[in-house]
């Protein structure tokens, strides 16, 4: 029995030696984590080194997915989220990163004229549901200016108080965020009538000019018999699309001036169209309303930042 104990004990003496000699405590993996296999002996997945301690990212700690971390983000966003952005932190991830971004510019930066300033959000084409942006945040980093984003209005009408309501971005569709005030007094959805707004109004960026041709509506909404006044079929063969006509001339017919009148103009186009399939834009026109530009043109950290003030996107130049 004697013989047996000092036999292990050199056993582990021997051991001890090896260690020390490989580097001891000191060897690199001595200070790694338990690890999982590569994708490829997984049959694909990722890869995943667990840290010994949670590290921060801005103000969030980053935990693993599905454990609990009051409030702090899981790692489980698709996609990796910078920890600064132009030597300015990203701060705490919001639930829409990734579902809602920013495009990375700002068109006409601090432009003498506010109206002339935009940005633009889109929301993912996987996003998987309607995400609401209406009291969202724009921010400047560089002079700590802000703006909310307003209410707005997904049918319009011309000439009355339009009712508005929280803007949201169903999958796949984006807003123009414009600095200034809108043209038209609210912000707004395109549809296949909006184009009309651009008669008296300049717009940036411009609306487009997708309303149906006055031709078209001449032969849907004249009557059966409107080839027959040839005056007003050369007339209206001449307007464009997307053109309000407050003042018919006089060389053609009452019925010729009647359809003008109650057609050609967006709340003519809107009544009629209204229940088309594709009446209805994927874009919105969303204005905040300021008198004097939001962006620098140079030196910017732009970031759009949720309800609960937690950054959604953001970008430098």
């Amino acid at each position: 029995m004697e013989n047996d104990a000092w036999f292990f004990v050199g056993v582990f003496a021997f051991i001890f030696i090896v260690w020390i000699a490989v580097g001891g405590p000191l060897h690199p993996l001595a200070f790694t984590g338990p690890t999982l296999a590569q994708p490829q002996e997984l049959g694909g997945g990722t890869y995943l080194q667990f840290p010994r301690a949670a590290y921060s990212i801005g103000k969030s700690n980053v935990t693993l997915p599905g454990s609990s971390n009051d409030g702090s983000l899981s790692t489980n966003f698709g996609s990796s989220i910078p920890a600064q952005t132009y030597g300015t932190p990203f701060g705490t991830p919001s639930v829409y990163r990734t579902l809602i971004s920013l495009s990375n510019y700002v068109s006409n930066a601090s432009s003498s004229n506010a109206n002339n300033e935009y940005v633009q959000i889109s929301a993912a084409q996987n996003a998987g549901m309607l995400i609401p942006v209406s009291g969202w945040h724009l921010v400047s980093e560089a002079t700590g200016k802000s703006a909310v984003i307003p209410l707005g209005t997904a049918a319009p009408t011309v000439g009355v108080v339009n009712q508005l309501s929280p803007i949201s971005l169903s999958p796949g569709e984006r807003a123009f965020i414009s600095s200034g005030k809108s043209p038209v007094g609210f912000s707004f959805r395109e549809n296949k009538c909006t184009g009309y707004f651009s008669t008296f109004q300049q717009f940036t960026p411009p609306l487009p000019q997708i309303c149906p041709s006055p031709s078209d509506e001449l032969i849907a909404h004249y009557g059966q018999y409107y080839i027959r006044d040839a005056s007003c079929v050369d007339y209206v063969n001449t307007l464009p699309r997307c053109q309000t006509v407050q003042f018919p001339p006089k060389n053609i017919s009452a019925t010729c001036k009647k359809f003008v009148l109650q057609y050609l103009n967006y709340n003519g186009c809107a009544v009629t169209h209204s229940a088309d399939p594709d009446f209805a834009g994927n874009t919105w026109h969303v204005y905040l309303g300021l008198a004097k530009h939001l962006w620098r043109n140079q030196y910017e950290v732009v970031k759009l930042l949720d309800a609960n003030y937690k950054t959604v996107d953001a970008f430098s130049y």
